[in-house]
């Protein structure tokens, strides 16, 4: 069986360090540090995840690239007599990861978009630059969409509204815990705060 040009692109994409030049991999990240912190760009860097999470080259689809810093979660200092081990600053990770928070600032900064999902295309020293896939819900071509028409509260569905807040995405489901399936996955669903916080 023949593999399509998008097999060969996700093989690639796999383990990036491996498979792409060093030298290329630096210049592209020298290149997006300049750019706007939200910057729009004309096609995916990633064809293969993007269409797998949804996005089509048409009207009112619409892809961002973005940055958000890397690391644990930032926690001050507490001046408080206790162990420097107890103090509870270094090695804490946010319940929340950061490619939900990227996906929330750019649905803030684009207000009148809808975020459909978003993938990780590279990281450096300080940053992690993902790419959003956003939809323009009250554009004819994506209202008449047989697969994105159920984005749009145009036909009714309001259950889309503000996705990256209520943990909809692909993004937003993983930190749920709603890809876990089976044993000890019995207080995920329908929510966390559902199950009193008893999940995860």
């Amino acid at each position: 069986m023949a593999k399509g040009l998008h097999h060969y692109v996700r093989e690639t994409w796999k383990k990036p360090k491996e498979a792409l030049p060093h030298m290329f991999r630096q210049t592209r990240m020298a290149q997006w540090r300049r750019e706007p912190v939200n910057c729009r760009i004309e096609r995916p860097t990633r064809l293969d995840a993007a269409r797998r999470l949804g996005y089509k080259a048409k009207q009112g689809v619409v892809v961002i690239r973005t940055r958000v810093r890397r690391g644990g979660l930032r926690k001050g200092k507490i001046h408080m007599k206790r162990k420097p081990s107890k103090a509870g600053i270094s090695k804490i990770t946010m319940a929340k990861n950061t490619q939900r928070m990227a996906e929330e600032r750019v649905g803030r900064h684009f207000p009148n978009l809808e975020v459909l999902n978003s993938y990780w295309v590279g990281e450096d020293g300080k940053h992690k630059f993902f790419e959003v896939i956003m939809l323009d819900t009250h554009h004819p071509a994506i209202i008449n969409d047989k697969q994105l028409g159920v984005f749009c509260q145009a036909n009714g569905n309001m259950s889309h509204r503000g996705r990256a807040y209520r943990g909809k995405t692909s993004a937003g489901k993983r930190g749920r815990g709603l890809f876990n399936k089976g044993k000890g996955a019995e207080k995920l669903r329908p929510s966390l705060k559902a199950n009193l916080n008893r999940g995860k």
